[in-house]
């Protein structure tokens, strides 16, 4: 198993297990192949609970299931806590990112909300924050 930790916020996940995104895809590759680690936390597993039942999607209860068990199966769980001395995002919903970040010692949050990426710089002490293609190029770069 390997000591590169990542977060994927909601919409990243999405791409990975239900649109099969091919430019996220050797994300997933790297998650199936243990050389990189997802982590979580309750709350950004409840999140995509919630989202999967959006009726939007489409998604029937075999399938909601069938991708929580997917995401959960891939994932680290940890326990969430509240950063006194982070950025705070624009988007109240996505802090719990930016805080999973920082109290997992991940080296990347990957996402493609703007309110995330704009504290790239913000949050660069601590942690990269990247698009979907800049994860997949940082992860062949330290894989290498």
């Amino acid at each position: 198993m390997s000591d590169i930790r990542i977060v994927l916020d909601t919409n990243v996940v999405l791409d990975l297990l239900h649109y099969g995104d091919a430019v996220a895809r050797p994300l997933l590759h790297a998650l199936e192949a243990g050389r990189v680690r997802c982590v979580v936390t309750s709350a950004t597993l409840d999140e995509w609970r919630r989202v999967l039942a959006y009726p939007a999607f489409g998604l029937d209860s075999a399938r909601q299931v069938a991708l929580c068990a997917r995401y959960q199966a891939l994932a680290v769980l940890e326990p969430a806590t509240v950063v006194a001395d982070l950025p705070r995002c624009r988007d109240p919903d996505d802090q719990k990112f930016i805080e999973l970040a920082a109290t997992a010692h991940a080296q990347g949050l990957v996402s493609k909300d703007r309110a995330v990426l704009r504290l790239r710089r913000r949050c660069a002490s601590r942690f990269r924050i990247m698009l979907p293609e800049e994860a997949v190029r940082w992860l062949r770069d330290v894989s290498a």
